[in-house]
């Protein structure tokens, strides 16, 4: 199974995902783009390694791959595939022009497609007000009450608040017993933005988080 060998919809979901920069639920999926990711299609961008997804209640959270954000940097200056239509025309003519935008500014697409929460409509929250943005980023993330969640997706969701702000809050949080960090159990499938985002706690790399 080769990952340039993928339907409209397969595309369509990948560069929905792109957009969303984040895990979102299939009625979050279908809200926003109009489309579910279920059955066949599922099982093939899990296959390669293009989405993530996990069961969360009755339906199901997807999120892109590392593997998912590198072909879709790839798939912006490819171009039209064969027979397409006008839509997809015009969708494929943007990308290119995205993807000549990125080549003269030396920007990533993770430069422009990043998740953007409501605290980020504000500056930069300091104190009590960023460890209560913690929590209400950690309820979002976890599917249930004690679930870990990667300390690089809480990043990603409190990305308006500079890193020593929030590494303090976290460290704070920590030791007051009101977080629990843990460190990834298999190094080995940490990936790089995974490292980034580590916490040093006490002389050890912390990579999740669960709330108490």
């Amino acid at each position: 199974m080769q990952s340039n060998n993928l339907s409209v919809k397969e595309r369509a979901v990948l560069f929905a995902l792109l957009g969303e920069a984040r895990e979102v639920t299939n009625p979050q999926l279908e809200e926003r783009a109009g489309f579910r990711l279920d059955g066949k299609e599922r099982r093939k961008l899990n296959d390669l390694k293009l989405v993530d997804s996990r069961k969360t209640g009755r339906t199901y959270a997807h999120e892109l791959t590392d593997a998912g954000w590198h072909w879709c940097a790839e798939e912006l200056s490819v171009g039209l595939r064969d027979k397409a239509s006008s839509m997809e025309g015009a969708l494929y003519a943007i990308l290119g022009g995205l993807s000549r935008h990125l080549d003269d500014t030396g920007q990533s697409v993770a430069d422009i497609f990043r998740w953007r929460s409501a605290a980020e409509a504000t500056s930069s929250p300091q104190g009590d007000d960023v460890e209560k943005l913690v929590m209400e980023a950690y309820r979002d993330l976890a599917a249930e009450p004690g679930e870990f969640v990667k300390l690089r997706k809480l990043r990603d969701r409190l990305s308006v608040i500079a890193r020593p702000d929030l590494d303090s809050a976290l460290e704070r949080m920590y030791r007051a017993q009101r977080v629990n960090l843990v460190p990834q159990s298999n190094q080995q499938a940490l990936t790089d933005a995974d490292r980034q985002s580590a916490l040093r706690v006490g002389g050890e790399f912390k990579h999740s988080l669960s709330v108490r």
